[in-house]
């Protein structure tokens, strides 16, 4: 998906400094160099991934570009500071939850019952209309908005280490690194994320079921 307009407008410019080379502890007690991608280079390689997990998240329609944009601000300005012992996209993650977790906390101050209400579109699940036909669309498109809202009836932190693992395809390891968490807490979680998913999914076949008779 292209950067959204209104978030590539709002952020610093030069948009890509130069790249820079972080120092990280080697063997034999001297440090490796880090080269880091410049800005522009880690923005266009990112912003879908950013983009498509602020919603998966549970960021509202209205303010994601709002989130996007601060998630590359975060990203612009420590840059600098990262260090190379995780990926570029672990580190992104961390701060990609962070992001959402404070949008929605400050949602839910202001109205408490907006968190999870979005009619979001995971952009991976919506393919080019050119390649399908109209009911494929329309099919995909529906399983996208299920998607959304099985998600939101999961607890946001179980919620976020699902998308993380089920449709990042990250490690557990990887999701500890990009949350700070234990791994061994991370697989817990995951565990109870699964079956809070399936008891979700249960709940709607039911749903479905009791409207069809």
């Amino acid at each position: 998906m292209p950067p959204s307009a209104s978030v590539h407008a709002a952020l610093p410019s030069p948009l890509a400094p130069e790249s820079t080379a972080a120092a990280r502890p080697g063997g034999g007690g001297g440090a490796e160099a880090v080269v880091v991608p410049p800005f522009e280079t880690v923005y266009e390689e990112h912003f879908d991934l950013v983009f498509r997990n602020v919603r998966r998240l549970g960021v509202p329609d209205a303010l994601v570009d709002d989130a996007v944009q601060e998630v590359f601000l975060v990203v612009y300005r420590r840059l600098g500071q990262f260090e190379g012992r995780s990926s570029l996209k672990t580190w992104i993650c961390s701060i990609v939850t962070r992001v959402a977790s404070d949008h929605r906390r400050a949602l839910r101050r202001k109205s408490p019952h907006a968190c999870g209400k979005a009619e979001a579109v995971d952009v991976d699940s919506v393919p080019d209309e050119r390649t399908e036909g109209p009911h494929e669309h329309t099919v995909r498109l529906e399983g996208a908005r299920l998607l959304h809202k099985l998600l939101d009836e999961l607890e946001f932190e179980k919620r976020t280490v699902l998308v993380l693992a089920e449709l990042e395809q990250m490690t557990a390891p990887e999701i500890a690194d990009a949350l700070g968490e234990n791994v061994n807490t991370i697989y817990a979680r995951l565990r109870a994320a699964r079956r809070d998913f399936e008891q979700a999914v249960a709940r709607e076949r039911a749903r479905d079921t009791w409207r069809l008779r």
